[in-house]
């Protein structure tokens, strides 16, 4: 079992043909995702990799193959219309790995997507994964192995030190999602947090969290109400000073709200287990699972 992506996942992806795009699809195919189909304006009725159609628009796509899921590289300054194309095609899972899209471009995408049934992860992140099935995304494939944690991170780099501490300790992962570190994201942490609590491959969740915003209380909330399987919590710039903004957008502490020690006594009252530094994540998860 997984959540969200599986082998039999119908993978699309929206600026195959650009530098980021083809690059990473390749990737992408490697690891053994079936990617169906791609979208480039004015490039349709070409073959990418001598194997992917690759059509103008989604709808021309759809018409020829079953769409589950849609990854995107298009760039920041056309990168919400693109998602808004998504959305309005009604295709499930919307994955944009785009950084740098503008705030008010993502309260329109926020708009489109409060009005649909797709999920959407990102922007600014690393993508999904389900570990030997299925990767959406730029996360490096060969440190992920089937296993029983599910990952859930605003940090990128943070989630693949996470997923490579699970993997060498034998835990290994059901499936990894970095839900992005922008200010405006498509799917907070509690939309995973169900999938997670509903799948019975996954024993626990690591949920690496980040300074700024109130994402992480939100989730701790949640868990204590909702979760039974338990939850171990990292918090990343906990010595980021005020006001500054450390690596993404999203990740700055502002009036008071969104420090490092209030998401940490936030997220252990609430009986999360708490990793002191990155270090010790699969340490404390094999705690949590008392292993």
């Amino acid at each position: 079992m997984s959540i969200l992506v599986n082998k039999n996942t119908n993978v699309l992806v929206q600026g195959i043909t650009g530098k980021e795009g083809s690059f990473h699809t390749l990737k992408c195919l490697e690891y053994g995702t079936n990617v169906v189909a791609g979208v480039t304006p004015f490039k349709g009725k070409t073959l990418f990799n001598n194997s992917v159609p690759v059509y103008n628009t989604i709808d021309e796509a759809k018409k020829e193959h079953r769409i589950d899921a849609t990854m995107v590289f298009v760039p920041a300054g056309f990168a919400a219309s693109s998602i808004v194309e998504a959305i309005e095609a009604e295709i499930p899972l919307i994955v944009c790995i785009t950084e740098g899209i503008p705030v008010m471009d993502m309260l329109n995408v926020k708009n489109a997507l409060n009005c649909s049934k797709s999920i959407m992860i990102g922007p600014n992140c690393p993508g999904i994964i389900t570990a030997d099935e299925c990767k959406i995304g730029i996360m490096p494939g060969f440190i992920h192995k089937k296993g029983k944690i599910g990952v859930l991170s605003r940090s990128g780099t943070l989630t693949y030190e996470a997923v490579n501490q699970l993997t060498k300790a034998g835990l290994g992962e059901t499936t990894c999602i970095g839900i992005g570190g922008d200010p405006i994201i498509g799917s907070p942490f509690i939309t995973f947090l169900k999938m997670f609590e509903d799948d019975p491959e996954t024993k626990a969740v690591v949920m690496i969290g980040e300074i700024g915003g109130t994402a992480e209380e939100e989730a701790s909330e949640f868990i204590k109400k909702n979760m039974k399987k338990p939850v171990v919590g990292f918090i990343a710039g906990k010595t980021a000073p005020a006001g500054k903004r450390m690596g993404h957008a999203g990740a700055i502490i502002s009036g008071g709200v969104g420090t490092a020690p209030a998401k940490l006594k936030t997220m252990e009252k609430n009986g999360i287990f708490i990793a002191d530094n990155p270090s010790v994540i699969a340490e404390t998860a094999k705690k949590a699972l008392n292993l």
